[in-house]
């Protein structure tokens, strides 16, 4: 009996979430969560993650056309070199301009989809970045230093909790510092004592996600605190304490 080939494994974007519009002029790529190592298929609850944040962003932007989508990826982890998140983020910033034509894509990533959505930004149809509680790599001088000279001419913002247990907050300072030197459209929030998964202050992380989404990719001006972290010089504006009740009380 001949044996079968092993099936190739392709990643895919989920529906759009909410309504899709008939006629597109940006979109958001959600990215969900991942591991360092492993190559079984995602979880089903990793996209659950980051489907809040897309139903969110997709109301959001209903009135400027935009059409929310999240990225289920081939494998569980990044697993090295192979950076498998990373390119399932390119491949799905393709997928959008092949569905969509020339628009403006987010990548919004949360956990290891934040490092995807980092590394991935070099895609010529991504305009800005979303970083939530990125993993990254500890920098022991053994390898490469996580890069940055991709995110130059995006806009960047990483929001990560004092208490990440998961993953030092102090290493997506350091690239935010290193990106900021080449990009002044970077900027940084740090939600105190709160942790990995960002659930003590989730509204105020949610609503900074959304403003910061609809200003990059459709040019409605970012709230004062956000204009006020891109303005700062570092490490001020990479240090901006998201201030709790932040999107009740929005002064654009």
């Amino acid at each position: 009996m001949a044996q079968q080939a092993t099936p190739v494994r392709t990643a895919r974007l989920g529906r759009a979430l909410g309504s899709e519009p008939a006629a597109v002029n940006g979109v958001a790529l959600l990215l969900p969560n991942g591991e360092e190592f492993s190559a079984r298929r995602p979880s089903p609850l990793a996209a659950v993650s980051v489907r809040g944040l897309g139903r969110r962003l997709a109301r959001a932007g209903r009135g400027q056309h935009l059409a929310t989508h999240v990225v289920h990826y081939r494998y569980r982890g990044w697993n090295g070199d192979e950076a498998h998140l990373a390119h399932d983020a390119a491949w799905a910033a393709d997928e959008a301009v092949r569905h969509y034509g020339d628009v403006p894509v987010c990548l919004v990533g949360l956990g290891m989809g934040g490092r995807a959505a980092l590394r991935a930004a070099d895609h010529a149809a991504v305009n800005s970045v979303v970083a939530l509680a990125p993993w990254l790599p500890e920098e022991d001088g053994s390898a490469p230093a996580e890069p940055v000279k991709q995110l130059a001419g995006r806009h960047v913002l990483i929001v990560h909790g004092t208490n990440d247990a998961r993953t030092d907050p102090e290493l997506s300072f350091r690239l935010a510092a290193r990106a900021k030197k080449a990009n002044r459209e970077v900027c940084r929030f740090e939600v105190h004592a709160d942790g990995h998964g960002l659930n003590q202050y989730r509204d105020e992380v949610l609503a900074l996600a959304e403003d910061f989404v609809m200003g990059a990719l459709f040019g409605r001006g970012f709230s004062r605190p956000v204009q006020d972290a891109l303005a700062a010089p570092p490490p001020l504006g990479l240090r901006m304490p998201l201030a709790a009740g932040f999107g009740t009380t929005l002064r654009h």
